[in-house]
């Protein structure tokens, strides 16, 4: 099976291709990091992985994508580019929480950041890459790490915590397409995981209706 895989939910824009088998391959994956380019650099990110692959669109059977927790903008590219893929190929698209493909790549008793801005982080924490409690947005100083050995995901955040700072950064190809529970099933909808409400407000939220 042929599988696309995506992220935008950290400044990272990731498109890979990746084979599921007797085990999970990457044949080509391109990565950019910048939180101002999602819109820009997802879709160039996705042919040039299909080029170095040497497939085409026609030979994917499901599209995985990260669902977050990540902010408004950067999750709406990424999850309408999968969902567009998906329909346009009649494949189906499994959503999984980006920080559980991070956590694929991890040992031990791992919490897992990124950056929610605001000071504060998107959090979420594994033991040999099996979520126990998360993910949710809190201040870093409001994060337990109890019990935690090694912290990942975004570096000059994970050094707040005081403990060893591990890999990755972002989640790769190989990893979000790990973090599918189950192939055998059909997939859910499309969730954001956004875990906090957006700036804009309503007419009413505001008490101008």
């Amino acid at each position: 099976m042929i599988v696309l895989a995506l992220d935008t939910a950290t400044p990272a824009v990731t498109a890979g291709i990746v084979e599921v088998g007797e085990a999970i391959t990457t044949l080509a994956e391109r990565t950019i990091v910048d939180a101002r380019a999602h819109a820009e650099r997802l879709t160039p990110n996705v042919i040039a992985a299909l080029a170095d692959s040497g497939k085409a669109m026609a030979d994917l059977h499901a599209v995985v994508v990260g669902c977050g927790p990540g902010p408004f903008t950067g999750l709406r590219v990424g999850m309408a580019t999968a969902a567009a893929y998906g329909q346009a190929l009649g494949i189906p698209v499994h959503g999984v929480c980006t920080l559980d493909a991070i956590a694929r790549a991890t040992l031990g008793d791992v919490l897992i950041v990124t950056d929610a801005r605001r000071r504060e982080v998107y959090w979420a924490r594994y033991r040999d890459g099996l979520r126990l409690t998360g993910p949710a947005v809190n201040a870093a100083t409001d994060v337990s790490t109890d019990g935690v050995q090694s912290v990942a995901g975004s570096p000059a955040l994970a050094a707040v915590f005081g403990l060893p700072v591990i890999g990755p950064e972002y989640p790769g190809a190989a990893q979000l397409v790990a973090a599918v529970p189950d192939w055998t099933r059909d997939p859910d909808p499309l969730v954001p995981l956004y875990l906090r409400r957006p700036d804009a407000k309503t007419l009413a939220e505001r008490g101008l209706a």
